[in-house]
């Protein structure tokens, strides 16, 4: 195995044929994600508890990481959606400075990951689990923004999903209609813009997010009623946040060994998350522009920017499958389309970001609103639950609830002991212990050396049974209850293993208790079908001396003719 660290940013290969045509393209596509980005940069930022301009920041410095050292062609990284739950969660606990550590060390566990290559593994983790907080988290999102959305009056919005609804139950009385109506109509507009643009054949404004357009027709609206209309109860960013426009200097923050262990959880399900939501995207982004990227490099360039983000007053950030497709509709296809996106949010952020004070509330939560529908996947969530069997339904549901009322971090812990769980159990399904009754079918037989038979009989005293699959933990109690179900009191018992292509610690275990209980009993083990691989690892072990030389064969043929000399035919 290649033991050299699988670090190639797809930018090297990228740039190496580069040029004029190509470079338009990704001009263009960068610009329009840059756009794109800035009401979800926002949105994200005020969510996850922060200023508004620290969701930019994260979009810039960790945008601009993920393309220069990613292993992904067209990867848009920045501030997700699932984050939002996480980062709130930690700063409520924590503080910022908890959130800033717990990043900086995710960051080490992500490019952990990769230096360990283990980005494919991640990818395997059970679609159920996936889906389950995937939608835990866009119901969680949704919850979060009632209160803006409806312009509530309420002293503190508790930390509880159950105790969060009651809440807002209780003061339903104070709802601010104006403010509700700004956030319907941004959802409206939203979930309205792209029928708008083929309705009235507005085809160069496409690529302009509904999101933005609903920012700028609510913004406006806003500004109309409070200076014409006398309507000052729709809060703005302005009024819960100081807008900030200047670039902030790295800085590191004071670490404690008694501060780390605690964040070790948090930086946990930032990287687990992180990690997943990241390959995932890259994945897609495969599938449609037949690329194939670099699972390894991927992890270590985003482990990249979780450790620059923070230390420039960013949150956590991944890659983000909604802009990494608006870069490749757009006709991204180098990761130079993510320099230009992260170019076009610091001259944004340079320049008018104090135009941000502005926006109200209402509106950022109805574009939140959005993205929770989106990352809900009910769709694939109702089909899982109707079609899936039992076991998967189970994982699903459970996720789902414990990602909604206890938190992120409980459900992916978890999810990722269900998804090892899953994985022995799947594992320990595929082998097979069957007793082989009466003869024995040559036909496509392995480790034969006669071809002229089409059965070969089975002597009397002599019992054979066949393993198929690896021979591992599970397989060994299911040997034993095959045989107290077959078994009488033979003189041999020959055991095929010309299918099982490896056998780990548990198997011999197991293997040698049956070999020497059987020899209690006076019963001789032949083992037929030893594949070279196999037959190391026993000769290890001893099986040589335990069994006997003459009592490993390499085909059934040479394993009955043992049998009939030891019973004496």
């Amino acid at each position: 195995m290649d033991k050299k660290l699988d670090f190639k940013p797809k930018i090297i290969s990228a740039i190496k044929n580069y040029n004029k045509k190509t470079f338009t393209a990704d001009l263009m596509a960068g610009i329009i994600v840059g756009i794109v980005a800035l009401p979800l940069a926002i949105a994200f930022g005020i969510a996850s508890g922060v200023s508004p301009e620290k969701g930019i920041i994260t979009a810039i410095v960790a945008g601009l990481a993920i393309s220069l050292f990613g292993g992904s062609k067209v990867q848009i990284g920045g501030p997700t959606g699932a984050f939002i739950v996480i980062v709130a969660g930690i700063i409520q606990q924590y503080g910022i400075q908890g959130l800033t550590i717990a990043t900086l060390m995710a960051g080490v566990f992500l490019i952990l990951l990769g230096v360990l290559r283990l980005g494919t593994i991640i990818k395997y983790i059970p679609y159920p689990i996936v889906v389950g907080f995937t939608s835990g988290i866009a119901v969680t999102i949704f919850t979060t923004q009632i209160k803006d959305l409806l312009g509530l009056t309420m002293n503190s919005v508790p930390g509880d999903f159950i105790e969060k609804w009651i809440a807002y139950i209780s003061n339903i009385g104070t709802i601010d209609w104006w403010s509700a109506a700004v956030g319907i109509c941004s959802v409206a507009i939203i979930a309205a813009w792209p029928l708008l643009v083929r309705l009235f054949k507005l085809s160069p404004l496409k690529s302009l997010p509904g999101s933005l357009v609903a920012i700028i027709v609510m913004t406006a609206g806003a500004l109309l009623l409070k200076q014409y209309a006398g309507v000052s109860s729709i809060e703005t960013i302005g009024d819960r946040f100081s807008i900030n426009s200047s670039l902030p200097g790295a800085v590191v923050p004071e670490m404690s060994w008694t501060v780390i262990k605690s964040l070790v959880g948090p930086a946990v399900t930032i990287a687990v998350l992180g990690a997943i939501e990241s390959l995932l995207s890259a994945t897609v982004a495969d599938g449609v522009i037949g690329d194939h990227h670099n699972s390894n490099t991927e992890l270590i360039g985003q482990g990249i920017a979780n450790l620059a983000s923070p230390l420039f007053g960013g949150i956590p950030a991944t890659g983000a499958i909604a802009r990494t497709m608006t870069n490749i509709n757009n006709g991204g296809r180098t990761p130079v389309a993510g320099i230009i996106h992260a170019a076009v949010l610091l001259l944004i952020f340079l320049f008018l970001m104090p135009l941000a004070q502005y926006i109200p509330m209402a509106c950022l939560a109805g574009v939140l609103v959005v993205v929770a529908y989106g990352m809900s996947g009910w769709r694939s969530f109702l089909a899982m639950a109707r079609r899936n069997p039992k076991s998967d339904v189970t994982v699903l549901l459970l996720t789902f609830f414990l990602t909604i009322i206890f938190d992120l971090t409980v459900a992916i812990e978890f999810g990722l002991v269900c998804a090892c769980l899953l994985f022995m159990r799947r594992m320990a399904e595929t082998t097979d212990v069957h007793a082989v009754i009466n003869e024995i079918d040559l036909n496509a037989d392995a480790d034969m050396e006669r071809g002229n038979l089409e059965h070969l009989t089975i002597p009397d005293g002599v019992e054979v049974y066949e393993i198929n699959g690896p021979y591992f933990f599970g397989a060994g109690n299911r040997f034993e209850d095959i045989m107290a179900r077959y078994g009488s009191h033979p003189k041999v018992r020959i055991i095929r293993m010309r299918k099982v292509p490896f056998i780990d610690s548990t198997g011999m275990h197991n293997l040698e208790n049956m070999c020497m209980m059987s020899r209690k009993e006076g019963i001789t083990v032949v083992l037929s079908g030893v594949n070279a691989k196999v037959e190391a690892v026993l000769k290890r072990n001893g099986f040589d001396s335990l069994l006997g030389e003459k009592n490993i064969c390499n085909h059934i043929d040479l394993a009955l003719a043992r049998a009939n000399e030891i019973i004496g035919n």
